[in-house]
């Protein structure tokens, strides 16, 4: 049977009547080549000649929408610079535009938990690898609706285990790229291992990240441990748990080896979405009683209060 071909009107016509899964979470989203904001989740998307698809040339940003407010803003606004900047993509629009867009894009959604996503592309422009393909660089932000965790989430911690993937190398920690297998790896290796998380380590055996979030210690001694930001990316919501815990205890940011683990008070895990929630089980051993302890609650708590108050209205 030939394939067929079919009009521009025709092709059209195919996208807006084929359902997607898309329609039961999009909630609305930006395109930069439009340069305006759609509700019709079977618009959603993106050119292949964009590098951000085909070569992974591209970064992003999740944040998380809370009580209608955009949280961390702005501490995302400027990882996503730094990103960029690394990569050499110019935006093609100033930063302070990119950042209201964020908030519009949220606000007509209208959902009052959820999340957005930015990406930011090399551009549309070829199917090679060359940046000179690509003019201008894209710009695409997604809201979506979604619950925030149910208290038991924090109530109850998460399990974790050794991932076989190794630390990204130091070049590419630091940038937020679209360029993501290692992590979706994690992400598959805790799912046959059937647990929450796998956490990756450097090849000197020093502790690096879980697949979308950063994790740290409360050690023997209970002094705060987050592991220095070198084979990882520097988390908004673990250097803004760090800041509250030196208001009650000792911190710093040095190598955590694996065995430190097994001795430590607490092993705990942080993003905007789970702000700190205790990994209670590693390697199917118990860390401490194998239950969350005083600090993991006392920091969820206090990062939400934060979080909340800090967090931009739409």
């Amino acid at each position: 049977m030939q394939t067929p071909i079919i009009s521009s009107e025709q092709w059209i016509e195919k996208i807006k009547s084929s359902p997607r899964k898309a329609e039961t979470f999009v909630t609305a989203f930006y395109e930069h080549a439009v340069g305006a904001i759609c509700k019709d989740a079977k618009l959603l998307r993106i050119p292949l000649d964009d590098h951000l698809v085909h070569r992974g040339d591209g970064i992003f940003e999740s944040l998380t929408i809370a009580e209608n407010k955009v949280l961390e803003l702005d501490a995302h606004v400027a990882r996503l610079e730094h990103s960029a900047n690394r990569l050499g993509i110019v935006p093609p629009l100033p930063y302070s535009e990119l950042r209201q867009i964020i908030l519009d894009t949220a606000k007509a959604g209208g959902a009052e938990h959820g999340s957005v996503k930015v990406l930011m592309g090399r551009g549309e422009g070829g199917l090679g690898i060359s940046p000179k393909e690509c003019p201008l660089a894209s710009f695409y932000c997604v809201a979506a609706k979604g619950n925030p965790p149910d208290p038991s989430y924090w109530e109850k911690g998460i399990t974790a285990c050794r991932s076989n993937i190794p630390a990204k190398q130091p070049f590419l920690a630091q940038i937020k790229s679209t360029n993501y297998l290692p992590n979706v790896f994690m992400a598959q290796e805790a799912e046959e291992k059937g647990v929450n998380v796998s956490i990756s380590f450097d090849e000197d055996g020093n502790l690096a990240e879980a697949a979308i979030a950063n994790v740290g210690i409360i050690d023997k001694n209970n002094v705060f441990v987050l592991p220095e930001f070198k084979r990882t990316l520097a988390g908004t919501t673990a250097l803004m748990a760090k800041s509250i815990a030196e208001t009650w205890m000792k911190t710093e940011m040095r190598d955590i080896k694996e065995e430190e683990i097994f001795e430590a008070k607490e092993f705990l895990l942080f993003g905007t979405g789970s702000q700190c929630v205790a990994i209670t089980h590693y390697e199917g051993k118990p860390i401490a009683d194998g239950v969350p302890m005083e600090n993991a609650q006392k920091l969820q708590k206090l990062i939400y209060k934060k979080l909340i108050e800090t967090g931009t209205p739409f």
